[in-house]
């Protein structure tokens, strides 16, 4: 496994300042952008655990707060999915504007609310976003983007998760992008059972791995 650099940045979304963690192989392959769900920040310990795994396929990881501490204390805010579709799609041309991430492929990898707002995203800049990933996600709040997503997508979800499950069922029905549901038995909605988080990170590297940059 190549070195992998960690560093604090600071984005501009909306006009204001965003506090992110930058996770920086030697050789990236592609960049993966994370939105974390509700009520979680870039300091999310089970985004980061994932981030490692990325990481150790030479895949950079971006982690970003998409509300700032003001807008967070207003709890409608953490489920506006088109405010925080717009900060991810910001967070992206930020991104291609780094020199050391310029030109890289890129992808969304969210959980809970975050997947629905990666989703959007993905069906706002289909030019960027070349995979996206939901764990334990709520795609089906992505609403009237789900048949725009051109981006091919990964829905992991808990196999003990059942009312998450058919949510992401009815979501997949209305895509018209590659979408595969992997559920992971055993595990609950944030997949705290031991081992079911890395199995998510398995399914979720594999992924971008193949879809960011195919053959």
């Amino acid at each position: 496994m190549s070195r992998v650099e960690q560093h604090d940045v600071t984005l501009a979304l909306d006009g204001h300042p965003h506090q992110g963690i930058l996770g920086l192989p030697e050789t990236p392959a592609g960049l993966v952008v994370f939105a974390h769900g509700s009520g979680s920040s870039r300091l999310s310990p089970r985004n980061h655990q994932v981030a490692h795994v990325l990481q150790a396929a030479d895949l950079a990881t971006l982690m970003f707060d998409l509300l700032t501490e003001t807008e967070d204390r207003t709890y409608e805010n953490r489920f506006d999915i088109p405010l925080l579709a717009r900060r991810l799609v910001q967070a992206c041309e930020w991104a291609a504007s780094q020199p050391r991430l310029a030109g890289l492929p890129m992808g969304l990898f969210g959980a809970s609310t975050g997947a629905a707002a990666a989703l959007q995203a993905a069906a706002a800049a289909p030019d960027t976003i070349r995979a996206v990933v939901s764990r334990g996600g709520r795609p089906d709040l992505a609403g009237e983007a789900l048949p725009r997503v051109a981006s091919p997508t990964l829905l992991i979800v808990g196999g003990d998760d059942t009312m998450v499950i058919e949510l992401n069922r009815q979501a997949q029905s209305r895509m018209q992008a590659t979408c595969r549901l992997a559920i992971i038995p055993g595990a609950t909605h944030l997949f705290e059972e031991p081992g079911t988080l890395e199995q998510a990170a398995d399914l979720a590297t594999d992924w971008f791995t193949r879809w960011l940059n195919p053959e």
